[in-house]
């Protein structure tokens, strides 16, 4: 009878470690499917942003040094990889110019009423927006998934089988700040 109560007990045990592994692979999932939908959307804004750079370029020659700086930001973003934090520092740096790029294509009324730069200016507005929910969404997965990492009985079961704490993607304060734009 004792034999059946251990064995009874080492498979409620077995089990329920199991339950717990699944648990933290689906939220590692989850985690792993925000950062696609990000990264889908990232791609897609600075596939813009070069056709956004050349509509503007053609009405405001002066503006030179925006051009580097839009450009250089988002190579450094496209090479930043899929580290949430390195990549998270970078969009909030590309970020700034393009604000300021935006800014200036205000002071050329025939720029403004172009289609083609209105389809542009709408199609990148609407990308910021997707980055948001997705960042939204990306970061709740790992609000989950690090929750279960950290807590009793999960973390039990995490530490041995690796499961690790994901970073958040965040992008740094002084990236909020409303550019200057100097014209």
């Amino acid at each position: 009878m004792l034999i059946w109560t251990i064995l009874a007990i080492f498979i409620a045990l077995l089990v329920g470690v199991a339950l717990v592994f699944n648990q933290l692979v689906q939220a590692r999932q989850m985690v792993s499917n925000g950062w696609a939908d990000i990264a889908v959307q990232l791609k897609r804004r600075a596939d813009l942003i070069p056709n956004i750079v050349d509509t503007v370029k053609a009405y405001a020659q002066h503006e030179r040094q925006l051009f580097i700086d839009v450009t250089e930001k988002r190579n450094a973003a496209l090479s930043a990889g899929d580290n949430p934090k390195a990549r998270g520092a970078a969009e909030g740096a590309l970020a700034q110019p393009v604000t300021r790029l935006l800014a200036v294509a205000e002071d050329y009324p025939d720029l403004k009423a172009s289609q083609n730069f209105l389809d542009l200016q709408n199609e990148l507005s609407e990308t910021e927006d997707k980055i948001e929910m997705a960042r939204r969404f990306y970061n709740g997965a790992v609000r989950q998934y690090n929750t279960k990492v950290e807590s009793v009985p999960s973390n039990l079961v995490a530490a041995p089988f690796g499961f690790k704490q994901a970073d958040y993607f965040n992008i740094a304060e002084e990236d909020y700040a409303v550019p200057t734009v100097d014209i």
